[in-house]
Protein backbone atom coordinates (compact mmCIF):
# COMPACT_ATOMS: atom_id res chain seq x y z
CA UNK A 1 0.00 0.00 0.00
CA UNK A 2 1.38 3.14 -1.38
CA UNK A 3 0.96 6.29 1.26
CA UNK A 4 1.15 9.92 0.00
CA UNK A 5 1.14 12.95 2.38
CA UNK A 6 0.07 16.05 0.59
CA UNK A 7 0.98 19.46 2.29
CA UNK A 8 -0.19 18.41 5.46
CA UNK A 9 -0.52 21.07 8.30
CA UNK A 10 -1.52 20.36 11.90
CA UNK A 11 -1.97 23.17 14.07
CA UNK A 12 -2.40 23.52 17.71
CA UNK A 13 -3.62 25.95 20.04
CA UNK A 14 -1.46 27.88 21.86
CA UNK A 15 -1.06 26.63 26.17
CA UNK A 16 -0.14 30.47 26.55
CA UNK A 17 -3.21 32.13 26.36
CA UNK A 18 -1.30 35.47 25.97
CA UNK A 19 -0.39 34.55 22.45
CA UNK A 20 -2.93 34.31 19.53
CA UNK A 21 -1.32 32.45 17.10
CA UNK A 22 -1.28 28.73 17.14
CA UNK A 23 1.31 26.17 17.55
CA UNK A 24 2.27 24.71 13.79
CA UNK A 25 3.67 20.90 14.99
CA UNK A 26 3.59 20.24 11.20
CA UNK A 27 4.27 22.90 8.04
CA UNK A 28 3.41 21.75 4.97
CA UNK A 29 4.62 18.09 4.79
CA UNK A 30 4.55 16.34 1.51
CA UNK A 31 5.98 12.85 0.93
CA UNK A 32 5.25 9.67 -0.32
CA UNK A 33 6.26 5.55 1.04
CA UNK A 34 6.69 3.43 -1.54
CA UNK A 35 4.15 0.28 -1.29
CA UNK A 36 5.82 -2.23 0.63
CA UNK A 37 8.68 -0.20 2.09
CA UNK A 38 9.97 1.07 5.66
CA UNK A 39 10.36 4.37 5.78
CA UNK A 40 11.72 6.07 8.99
CA UNK A 41 10.49 9.56 10.05
CA UNK A 42 13.79 11.34 11.98
CA UNK A 43 13.99 14.19 13.66
CA UNK A 44 14.58 15.63 17.01
CA UNK A 45 11.99 15.56 19.89
CA UNK A 46 8.88 18.07 19.56
CA UNK A 47 9.72 18.17 15.48
CA UNK A 48 6.64 16.76 14.36
CA UNK A 49 6.77 13.15 13.43
CA UNK A 50 4.64 11.37 16.02
CA UNK A 51 2.11 13.76 15.10
CA UNK A 52 2.30 12.94 11.26
CA UNK A 53 2.09 9.28 12.75
CA UNK A 54 -1.09 10.14 14.41
CA UNK A 55 -2.42 11.98 11.43
CA UNK A 56 -2.06 9.18 9.30
CA UNK A 57 -3.67 6.42 11.36
CA UNK A 58 -6.32 9.04 12.23
CA UNK A 59 -6.50 10.25 15.61
CA UNK A 60 -4.74 13.68 14.71
CA UNK A 61 -7.15 15.71 12.02
CA UNK A 62 -4.73 17.95 9.64
CA UNK A 63 -5.75 21.27 9.74
CA UNK A 64 -4.77 21.20 5.85
CA UNK A 65 -3.68 18.84 3.45
CA UNK A 66 -4.55 14.80 2.30
CA UNK A 67 -3.61 11.86 2.90
CA UNK A 68 -3.93 8.72 0.25
CA UNK A 69 -3.67 5.06 0.93
CA UNK A 70 -3.05 3.84 -2.46
CA UNK A 71 -5.66 6.12 -4.96
CA UNK A 72 -7.87 6.74 -1.55
CA UNK A 73 -8.06 10.21 -0.12
CA UNK A 74 -8.57 8.64 3.39
CA UNK A 75 -8.06 12.15 5.25
CA UNK A 76 -11.77 11.98 6.56
CA UNK A 77 -12.07 8.30 7.17
CA UNK A 78 -12.19 6.61 10.96
CA UNK A 79 -9.52 5.36 12.03
CA UNK A 80 -11.24 2.31 13.19
CA UNK A 81 -11.49 1.87 9.16
CA UNK A 82 -8.08 2.91 7.52
CA UNK A 83 -6.45 -0.71 8.23
CA UNK A 84 -3.78 0.43 10.00
CA UNK A 85 -1.64 -1.31 13.23
CA UNK A 86 -0.05 1.04 15.60
CA UNK A 87 2.92 0.59 17.60
CA UNK A 88 3.53 2.58 20.54
CA UNK A 89 6.82 3.68 22.82
CA UNK A 90 4.94 2.17 26.19
CA UNK A 91 3.68 -1.53 24.24
CA UNK A 92 0.21 -0.23 25.52
CA UNK A 93 -0.13 -4.05 26.77
CA UNK A 94 -3.48 -5.18 29.18
CA UNK A 95 -1.21 -6.28 32.09
CA UNK A 96 -4.42 -8.64 33.62
CA UNK A 97 -4.31 -10.77 30.05
CA UNK A 98 -1.96 -13.34 28.19
CA UNK A 99 -0.05 -12.45 25.97
CA UNK A 100 -2.43 -15.00 23.10
CA UNK A 101 -5.49 -12.61 25.02
CA UNK A 102 -3.57 -9.35 24.28
CA UNK A 103 -3.36 -10.60 20.46
CA UNK A 104 -6.39 -11.50 20.11
CA UNK A 105 -8.00 -8.75 21.52
CA UNK A 106 -8.08 -6.30 18.77
CA UNK A 107 -9.67 -8.94 16.62
CA UNK A 108 -12.95 -9.03 19.05
CA UNK A 109 -13.99 -6.07 17.76
CA UNK A 110 -14.46 -7.26 14.07
CA UNK A 111 -18.43 -7.03 13.41
CA UNK A 112 -20.91 -8.45 10.97
CA UNK A 113 -18.97 -10.16 7.85
CA UNK A 114 -15.67 -9.46 9.50
CA UNK A 115 -16.20 -11.57 12.76
CA UNK A 116 -14.33 -14.00 13.21
CA UNK A 117 -14.62 -17.37 14.87
CA UNK A 118 -12.84 -18.61 18.51
CA UNK A 119 -10.88 -20.72 16.71
CA UNK A 120 -10.14 -18.36 13.38
CA UNK A 121 -8.58 -15.99 16.11
CA UNK A 122 -6.47 -18.24 18.43
CA UNK A 123 -5.41 -19.23 14.39
CA UNK A 124 -4.09 -16.10 13.76
CA UNK A 125 -2.82 -15.35 17.22
CA UNK A 126 -0.67 -18.18 16.85
CA UNK A 127 0.36 -17.31 13.53
CA UNK A 128 1.81 -13.67 14.20
CA UNK A 129 3.50 -15.28 17.40
CA UNK A 130 5.58 -17.63 15.24
CA UNK A 131 6.27 -14.62 13.31
CA UNK A 132 7.66 -12.43 15.90
CA UNK A 133 8.84 -15.41 17.74
CA UNK A 134 7.21 -14.96 20.83
CA UNK A 135 4.89 -18.18 20.41
CA UNK A 136 6.36 -20.39 23.73
CA UNK A 137 4.87 -17.32 25.63
CA UNK A 138 1.73 -17.49 24.81
CA UNK A 139 0.20 -18.08 28.51
CA UNK A 140 2.18 -15.60 29.91
CA UNK A 141 1.52 -11.81 31.24
CA UNK A 142 3.33 -9.06 30.11
CA UNK A 143 4.79 -8.37 33.50
CA UNK A 144 6.66 -11.56 32.94
CA UNK A 145 8.50 -10.92 30.13
CA UNK A 146 11.15 -8.95 28.95
CA UNK A 147 10.76 -5.52 27.73
CA UNK A 148 11.77 -6.66 24.26
CA UNK A 149 9.44 -10.07 24.20
CA UNK A 150 6.72 -6.98 25.78
CA UNK A 151 7.71 -5.12 22.14
CA UNK A 152 7.23 -8.28 20.17
CA UNK A 153 3.91 -8.68 21.62
CA UNK A 154 2.82 -5.47 20.91
CA UNK A 155 3.87 -5.83 17.41
CA UNK A 156 2.12 -8.81 17.14
CA UNK A 157 -1.53 -7.58 18.27
CA UNK A 158 -0.33 -4.71 15.48
CA UNK A 159 -0.03 -7.02 12.67
CA UNK A 160 -3.26 -9.58 13.52
CA UNK A 161 -5.72 -7.57 12.50
CA UNK A 162 -3.55 -7.96 8.91
CA UNK A 163 -3.21 -4.39 8.60
CA UNK A 164 -2.44 -2.57 4.96
CA UNK A 165 -0.28 -0.19 6.73
CA UNK A 166 2.22 -0.49 9.90
CA UNK A 167 2.97 2.49 12.12
CA UNK A 168 5.69 2.43 15.29
CA UNK A 169 5.98 5.33 17.39
CA UNK A 170 9.29 5.52 19.02
CA UNK A 171 9.21 1.32 19.88
CA UNK A 172 12.73 0.94 20.73
CA UNK A 173 13.28 3.78 23.30
CA UNK A 174 12.23 1.45 26.73
CA UNK A 175 14.95 -0.85 25.79
CA UNK A 176 18.48 -1.23 26.63
CA UNK A 177 21.19 -0.45 24.32
CA UNK A 178 21.72 -4.98 22.99
CA UNK A 179 17.36 -5.33 23.05
CA UNK A 180 17.33 -2.10 21.10
CA UNK A 181 19.70 -3.46 18.27
CA UNK A 182 17.96 -7.38 18.54
CA UNK A 183 14.38 -5.53 18.05
CA UNK A 184 15.46 -3.68 15.65
CA UNK A 185 17.03 -6.20 13.21
CA UNK A 186 13.77 -8.12 14.39
CA UNK A 187 11.40 -5.21 13.51
CA UNK A 188 13.49 -5.41 9.97
CA UNK A 189 12.76 -9.06 9.16
CA UNK A 190 9.13 -8.90 9.72
CA UNK A 191 8.77 -6.05 7.66
CA UNK A 192 10.64 -7.86 4.92
CA UNK A 193 8.41 -11.05 5.87
CA UNK A 194 5.49 -9.31 5.56
CA UNK A 195 5.78 -6.72 2.67
CA UNK A 196 3.67 -4.63 4.72
CA UNK A 197 4.33 -0.97 4.35
CA UNK A 198 5.94 0.90 7.23
CA UNK A 199 6.81 3.97 9.02
CA UNK A 200 8.73 4.05 11.52
CA UNK A 201 9.29 7.11 13.65
CA UNK A 202 12.60 7.64 15.86
CA UNK A 203 15.26 9.91 17.36
CA UNK A 204 17.64 8.22 16.78
CA UNK A 205 19.54 8.29 13.69
CA UNK A 206 21.61 5.09 13.77
CA UNK A 207 18.06 3.66 14.08
CA UNK A 208 16.77 4.54 11.28
CA UNK A 209 20.00 4.38 9.32
CA UNK A 210 20.38 0.65 9.76
CA UNK A 211 16.68 -0.50 9.32
CA UNK A 212 15.23 2.04 6.56
CA UNK A 213 14.88 1.70 3.21
CA UNK A 214 14.31 5.76 3.17
CA UNK A 215 14.32 8.35 5.30
CA UNK A 216 13.01 11.52 5.89
CA UNK A 217 14.86 14.13 8.55
CA UNK A 218 12.10 16.83 9.87
CA UNK A 219 13.18 20.00 12.32
CA UNK A 220 10.48 22.08 13.43
CA UNK A 221 7.58 20.48 11.40
CA UNK A 222 9.11 20.85 8.29
CA UNK A 223 10.74 18.71 5.38
CA UNK A 224 14.36 18.81 5.49
CA UNK A 225 15.46 16.30 3.50
CA UNK A 226 14.49 13.33 1.78
CA UNK A 227 15.83 9.90 0.46
CA UNK A 228 17.98 6.63 0.98
CA UNK A 229 19.95 6.40 4.65
CA UNK A 230 23.33 6.42 2.49
CA UNK A 231 22.44 9.03 0.26
CA UNK A 232 21.22 11.44 2.77
CA UNK A 233 24.12 10.70 4.67
CA UNK A 234 26.94 11.66 2.10
CA UNK A 235 24.67 14.51 0.45
CA UNK A 236 23.11 16.73 3.28
CA UNK A 237 21.18 19.36 1.99
CA UNK A 238 22.44 21.71 5.02
CA UNK A 239 23.93 21.51 7.93
CA UNK A 240 21.01 20.86 9.90
CA UNK A 241 20.70 17.36 8.15
CA UNK A 242 24.59 17.15 8.31
CA UNK A 243 24.93 17.54 12.08
CA UNK A 244 21.85 15.65 12.67
CA UNK A 245 23.38 12.22 10.88
CA UNK A 246 26.50 10.60 12.38
CA UNK A 247 27.90 9.08 15.39
CA UNK A 248 29.97 10.39 16.27
CA UNK A 249 28.83 13.63 14.91
CA UNK A 250 30.04 15.91 12.32
CA UNK A 251 32.97 17.95 13.00
CA UNK A 252 31.86 21.77 12.57
CA UNK A 253 34.63 24.68 11.46
CA UNK A 254 34.45 28.31 10.54
CA UNK A 255 36.75 28.48 7.59
CA UNK A 256 36.87 30.56 4.30
CA UNK A 257 37.94 30.70 0.70
CA UNK A 258 40.54 32.90 -0.42
CA UNK A 259 42.77 33.30 -3.67
CA UNK A 260 40.42 29.77 -4.67
CA UNK A 261 42.34 28.01 -1.78
CA UNK A 262 39.98 26.58 1.55
CA UNK A 263 41.00 27.65 4.76
CA UNK A 264 40.45 26.26 8.37
CA UNK A 265 41.55 28.88 10.84
CA UNK A 266 45.46 29.86 9.16
CA UNK A 267 45.57 26.27 7.91
CA UNK A 268 45.47 25.66 3.92
CA UNK A 269 43.42 22.41 3.39
CA UNK A 270 42.74 22.28 -0.65
CA UNK A 271 42.07 23.98 -3.30
CA UNK A 272 38.62 25.06 -4.62
CA UNK A 273 39.02 26.27 -8.20
CA UNK A 274 36.86 28.91 -9.47
CA UNK A 275 35.04 29.86 -5.83
CA UNK A 276 34.63 33.37 -4.97
CA UNK A 277 36.07 34.43 -1.48
CA UNK A 278 33.71 33.84 1.03
CA UNK A 279 33.59 32.23 4.64
CA UNK A 280 31.84 29.42 5.02
CA UNK A 281 31.10 26.33 7.14
CA UNK A 282 33.30 23.26 6.99
CA UNK A 283 31.69 19.25 7.89
CA UNK A 284 34.10 16.76 8.20
CA UNK A 285 32.85 13.53 8.78
CA UNK A 286 34.87 11.59 11.83
CA UNK A 287 36.18 9.26 9.50
CA UNK A 288 37.58 12.12 6.81
CA UNK A 289 40.44 12.61 8.33
CA UNK A 290 43.82 10.77 7.54
CA UNK A 291 46.79 10.97 9.66
CA UNK A 292 49.72 12.21 8.29
CA UNK A 293 52.98 14.27 9.69
CA UNK A 294 52.72 16.59 6.92
CA UNK A 295 48.94 17.20 6.76
CA UNK A 296 47.49 20.20 6.40
CA UNK A 297 45.09 20.09 9.43
CA UNK A 298 47.27 21.40 13.15
CA UNK A 299 45.07 19.85 15.63
CA UNK A 300 46.35 19.98 19.61
CA UNK A 301 46.18 16.26 20.91
CA UNK A 302 43.98 15.90 23.61
CA UNK A 303 43.30 11.79 24.01
CA UNK A 304 43.62 8.47 21.95
CA UNK A 305 41.18 6.34 22.51
CA UNK A 306 41.38 2.99 21.38
CA UNK A 307 38.35 0.69 20.30
CA UNK A 308 39.60 -2.60 18.50
CA UNK A 309 39.18 -2.04 15.09
CA UNK A 310 39.28 1.79 15.29
CA UNK A 311 41.24 4.32 16.91
CA UNK A 312 39.43 7.62 18.24
CA UNK A 313 41.94 10.94 17.89
CA UNK A 314 40.12 13.49 20.10
CA UNK A 315 41.79 16.78 19.66
CA UNK A 316 41.19 20.87 19.57
CA UNK A 317 41.41 23.64 16.86
CA UNK A 318 40.72 27.07 17.33
CA UNK A 319 38.38 26.91 14.16
CA UNK A 320 36.21 24.45 15.82
CA UNK A 321 32.44 25.41 16.41
CA UNK A 322 29.75 24.23 19.16
CA UNK A 323 31.76 20.75 20.70
CA UNK A 324 34.70 21.62 22.16
CA UNK A 325 36.73 18.96 20.95
CA UNK A 326 37.44 17.19 17.54
CA UNK A 327 36.59 13.17 16.97
CA UNK A 328 38.67 11.60 13.94
CA UNK A 329 38.35 8.15 13.42
CA UNK A 330 41.34 6.28 11.63
CA UNK A 331 41.91 2.98 11.47
CA UNK A 332 43.51 1.20 14.50
CA UNK A 333 47.07 0.46 12.52
CA UNK A 334 47.26 4.09 12.45
CA UNK A 335 49.51 5.14 15.03
CA UNK A 336 49.21 8.19 16.81
CA UNK A 337 52.54 9.95 18.51
CA UNK A 338 51.00 10.90 22.53
CA UNK A 339 54.67 11.70 22.95
CA UNK A 340 53.47 14.68 20.96
CA UNK A 341 51.00 18.00 21.51
CA UNK A 342 50.04 18.34 18.32
CA UNK A 343 48.18 15.90 15.65
CA UNK A 344 48.20 16.83 11.91
CA UNK A 345 45.53 15.02 9.53
CA UNK A 346 44.96 15.34 5.91
CA UNK A 347 41.46 15.59 5.20
CA UNK A 348 39.02 13.53 2.41
CA UNK A 349 37.33 15.68 0.03
CA UNK A 350 34.63 13.27 -0.52
CA UNK A 351 34.35 12.88 3.29
CA UNK A 352 34.13 16.93 3.75
CA UNK A 353 31.28 19.50 3.02
CA UNK A 354 30.95 23.30 2.74
CA UNK A 355 28.12 25.02 3.73
CA UNK A 356 27.26 28.75 3.27
CA UNK A 357 27.34 31.08 6.11
CA UNK A 358 24.21 32.42 6.40
CA UNK A 359 21.36 30.45 5.15
CA UNK A 360 23.79 27.14 5.84
CA UNK A 361 22.94 25.57 2.79
CA UNK A 362 25.10 22.69 1.29
CA UNK A 363 27.71 24.13 -1.28
CA UNK A 364 28.21 21.96 -4.28
CA UNK A 365 31.60 20.74 -3.74
CA UNK A 366 33.10 17.34 -4.44
CA UNK A 367 36.77 16.69 -5.04
CA UNK A 368 38.21 20.23 -5.51
CA UNK A 369 35.10 21.84 -7.40
CA UNK A 370 33.14 24.04 -5.82
CA UNK A 371 30.33 26.33 -7.42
Amino acid sequence: MKIELKNLTKKFPNRNKKIKTDVVAVNDFSFEVPDGELVALLGPSGCGKSTILNMICGLETPTSGQIFFGDDDVTDVPAENRGVGMVFQSYALYPHLTVRENIIFPLQNFKGDAKLSKEEMNRRALEVAKLVQIEEYMDRRPKEMSGGQQQRVAIARALVKMPKVLLLDEPLSNLDARLRLQTREEIRRIQRETGITTIFVTHDQEEAMSISDKIAVMEKGVLQQEGKPQDVYDDPVNLFVAKFLGTPAINVFTGKIRDEWLFIGDDRICRVEGANNRPVYVGIRPEGFVLSDEGALHCKLDAVEVMGRDTSVVSEHPALTGAKTIRSIIPSESKVDTSKDEVRFDIKPFKMDLFDINDEKRLIFRGEDIK
